[in-house]
């Protein structure tokens, strides 16, 4: 599988999944629909299906044009399908989605939304998280709960450590500046950053990242480590309540 990271709107990503066998290909939140368009076109390609990992309108946006030309199949959760555009199959935490030879787990993660969900493409150990984890963060709690989201983070940490993660938006930059004013003592952090420029000056993406490097140096993943604790004096706090106080930072940042 070959996975092709489309830039949308302001700072959303998509993403065109093509298995390069049969050419059938699914993307990934289509923000809108002529970036997916006009990349399906240069590679002489049609969409088969769209996965909407969570019914906002810069990841669903392009549901209803993608779906008219090239009469794709839209996927979203069960419980979020009648916000969902256009969707066709309504799928449930923990269901296989099997198409072709496409096979993806699906994990519902409340927080950024009640219906959100991510999809582990598990053969190739390949994550869509959406808005609920991005590379140096995590989403903003718009309808969950403070224990939703660390619960659904605390669910994506169980995963393979060489798991690659592609989130819906260039963010990582301005996480960066937020996670090292409260980790200054990390020296993974610290490095990151200087990579994350690097990428940045010569206009690439720096997504994906992998859950090895997201628990080294996201801060919303490390709310246990003594040194973020200090530096947020906070005391012996749990790591949801930690977890929380971050978030309300961030919120403000």
């Amino acid at each position: 599988m070959k996975i092709e990271i489309i830039p949308c709107l302001k700072d959303n990503y998509s993403y065109v999944i093509i298995d390069e066998n049969n050419k059938k290909t699914c993307v990934i939140d289509p923000s809108e629909s002529r970036p997916i368009i006009n990349f399906l076109e240069k590679n002489n390609l049609k969409l088969n299906y769209i996965l909407n990992t969570h019914h906002h309108y810069d990841h669903v946006g392009g549901n209803s044009e993608l779906k008219k030309k090239y009469k794709s199949k839209v996927v979203g959760f069960i419980e979020d399908y009648k916000r969902i555009p256009e969707i066709d199959n309504k799928i449930k935490d923990e269901e296989i989605w099997k198409e072709d030879n496409f096979e993806a787990k699906v994990m519902h993660i409340p927080g950024h939304t009640l219906g959100h969900i991510c999809f582990y493409f598990y053969k190739d150990n390949n994550l869509f998280t959406g808005d609920t984890l991005f590379s140096l963060g995590c989403g903003r709690i718009f309808e969950g709960t403070y224990e939703q989201m660390f619960s659904s983070l605390e669910k994506i940490k169980k995963l393979p450590p060489k798991t690659k993660i592609y989130c819906g938006h260039e963010y990582t930059l301005q996480n960066s500046k937020f996670c090292i004013q409260y980790d200054k003592e990390n020296q993974n952090l610290i490095k990151k950053i200087k990579d994350i420029n690097e990428k940045l000056k010569n206009n690439k993406p720096t997504i994906p990242s992998t859950i090895e490097d997201e628990l080294k140096n996201n801060i919303f993943l490390r709310s246990n480590n003594e040194n973020i604790k200090t530096n947020l004096n906070i005391g012996s706090s749990s790591p949801l309540i930690t977890f929380s106080k971050l978030r309300d930072l961030k919120d403000n940042f």
